[in-house]
């Protein structure tokens, strides 16, 4: 168990759901309520003069919700979702919350939402601690078409699409075809930017605008969720 003490904060209009945080926080000896709000109005005080580390966030709350009071804030602390809407779970994720908890929320699956904290606030101690002597991760790779290699950043790419021993790659500034098995690409994309949606596809975390029944959306273009790849989809999407 992480012995640092963490800061948090609950910010729901529902008593009896900010009573049940604070029973599941019970279980756990190393976090500390800074404050306990009903709206963002009210939260806004608290965080302007208090450090927190850790916010539960209900969505759906008068006057400015969730979603909105989050984008607000310049460098927000990490964020747990707890709603009783799944709609926004797509948005959510754009937005890099740690997890979203749907309402009832059980202790088991608040506890898996904590254990994510641990292992993110884990993650990013360790990353500071090895700063000066690890190597810069390289956010591109590089392939092969038209006898040249092109180089291909990771943020630039919308798509893959699998034709075959062919692979298309759509990115921002056009596409690049390359005899690559989508297979061979999927191991060397990180997992935390691009996630296989299809036999056929692999699309890009960031570039996710909706997520539809079957079908993932990217702006115009929606492309389609394979039958074995539902699961994992929504887990991912939704952190179940």
């Amino acid at each position: 168990m992480d012995e640092q003490t963490y800061k948090c904060l609950i910010i729901d209009d529902e008593p009896i759901a900010i009573r049940v945080i604070k029973n599941h926080l019970g279980s756990f000896k190393n976090f500390h309520i800074v404050g306990e709000c009903g709206n963002a109005f009210e939260a806004m005080e608290v965080l302007a003069h208090s450090s927190v580390d850790l916010i539960f966030l209900d969505i759906q709350m008068p006057q400015i919700t969730g979603m909105d009071f989050l984008k607000s804030l310049d460098h927000p602390p990490k964020v747990i979702f707890t709603t009783a809407y799944r709609d926004y779970a797509v948005e959510a994720f754009e937005l890099e919350v740690i997890d979203y908890l749907l309402k009832p929320i059980s202790l088991v699956r608040f506890s898996k939402a904590i254990n994510r904290f641990y292992q993110q606030q884990s993650e990013y101690f360790a990353t500071l601690a090895n700063k000066e002597t690890t190597a810069p991760k390289h956010d591109y790779l590089f392939l092969k078409a038209d006898k040249k290699w092109h180089k291909i950043v990771f943020d630039e790419i919308i798509y893959l699409e699998s034709l075959g021993d062919y692979l298309t790659v759509h990115t921002q500034n056009g596409k690049i075809t390359t005899k690559e098995r989508i297979s061979h690409l999927n191991e060397q994309l990180p997992s935390e930017l691009f996630i296989r949606v299809h036999r056929s596809y692999i699309i890009s975390r960031s570039k996710i605008t909706a997520l539809l029944p079957g079908q993932v959306e990217l702006g115009e273009l929606k492309i389609p969720i394979g039958r074995s790849y539902k699961e994992i989809v929504g887990k991912l999407l939704t952190n179940e």
